[in-house]
């Protein structure tokens, strides 16, 4: 749907497993004062599918990398509950730029990849020019508060649905997902009908890394990562950054303010046609709004 450049793609060895990339653009030939995007997808578990729009940035002469995480996607999926965990991922993230010779670098996550982004950005790694957080929580307890509240906007029934699969354990029902949808329309994707890239991130989702590391859905998180926070150590990245999300995004006003707040050199962006996929809802705008970031970061760049 978006050809741009001439892609290449492939398989890195990690642990002993394979993680799928795949390149937009001609890393050897970078135009001058540009430097690659790297970029980390959602879920845990949701692949690099869904950020498809983002290929368009390779037209500014930046590579656009992307890679599916362990788990999901065109990576191997080790059916390995124990393996999943911040660790894991902290890993592979550094295996994929050592593979890729990715040395001074743009970093870009979406959702739980901006939660990576920031947790990789703490082990203070040479290289990484600026960050790019997209709808990216920095407490999963004030994100459960959050999307509990917008839960309790939905129509009763939907609520008493969720309420009771979750309460029996049979959040696997079919009934369960359908009223999930109706929460994902109004604050995932606001488009209707989903693009295709979107529907095929769902398809190609590593199910079992998405419910150890989160649960059954984006509202009920009840695995690994449902008392992490970061909030407290956000001073420590001193790395520019842009922090973007929508006006009706599960990724509320409130937790954006935390990480606006948090990282010294954070300029945030709210998007006002959209939710949780502003690059998909409001693709032009986003467009615009990371090339000129990024373009304004490249400026301050020596050479």
């Amino acid at each position: 749907m978006f050809p741009i450049v001439p892609l290449r793609e492939g398989y890195i060895q990690f642990r002993e497993y394979k993680t799928w990339y795949c390149i937009v653009g001609d890393l050897a030939n970078t135009l001058p004062g540009k430097f690659p995007v790297l970029m980390l997808h959602g879920g845990p578990g949701i692949p690099h599918d869904r950020l498809e729009p983002l290929r368009a940035l390779a037209k500014t002469g930046r590579p656009i990398v992307f890679y599916d995480q362990l788990g999901c996607g065109n990576s191997d999926r080790p059916d390995n509950s124990s393996l999943w965990s911040v660790e894991l991922f902290l890993d592979e993230l550094a295996t994929v730029r050592r593979f890729l010779g990715l040395e001074r670098i743009h970093l870009f996550g979406h959702s739980w990849g901006g939660m990576l982004a920031m947790e990789y950005a703490l082990t203070q790694p040479d290289g990484i020019l600026s960050l790019t957080l997209a709808s990216s929580p920095a407490n999963i307890p004030l994100w459960i508060a959050e999307t509990k509240r917008l839960r309790e906007e939905l129509p009763l029934k939907v609520q008493q649905t969720l309420l009771l699969h979750e309460a029996d354990s049979t959040t696997d029902d079919p009934a369960y997902s359908e009223a999930m949808m109706v929460y994902y329309h109004r604050h995932v994707c606001r488009l209707s009908p989903w693009p295709e890239f979107v529907k095929r991130g769902v398809e190609k989702k590593g199910k079992q890394v998405y419910e150890t590391m989160l649960g059954p859905s984006e509202t009920h998180v009840i695995g690994r990562l449902k008392n992490w926070e970061i909030a407290s150590r956000l001073s420590f990245i001193q790395i520019p950054s842009l922090l973007t999300s929508g006006r009706y995004d599960e990724f509320t006003p409130t937790q954006a303010a935390v990480i606006h707040d948090g990282i010294p050199d954070c300029t945030w962006v709210l998007f006002e046609k959209s939710s949780h996929m502003p690059h998909a809802e409001e693709t032009e705008h986003y467009l615009k709004v990371l090339n000129d970031f990024l373009t304004q970061i490249e400026g301050l760049v020596k050479t």
